[in-house]
């Protein structure tokens, strides 16, 4: 399976949106439709500022 776009400024948008007001991976996945793998990375990088695929510490 190869990788999908990046999601558009508006899904990103509501993705963080959503995480700040303290909705689970879970609602979140299903509102605009997208994986909740894609949402937790969208919720990592909000909350740490750091977009790297190396493990958090």
């Amino acid at each position: 399976m190869g990788r999908s776009q990046e999601l558009s400024e508006f899904k990103c948008g509501t993705v963080i949106g959503c995480h700040l007001c303290n909705k689970s991976i879970r609602e979140i996945s299903l509102l605009p439709n997208i994986p909740e793998s894609t949402v937790w990375y969208y919720n990592k990088v909000e909350a740490t500022g750091n977009n790297s695929n190396s493990p958090m510490k």
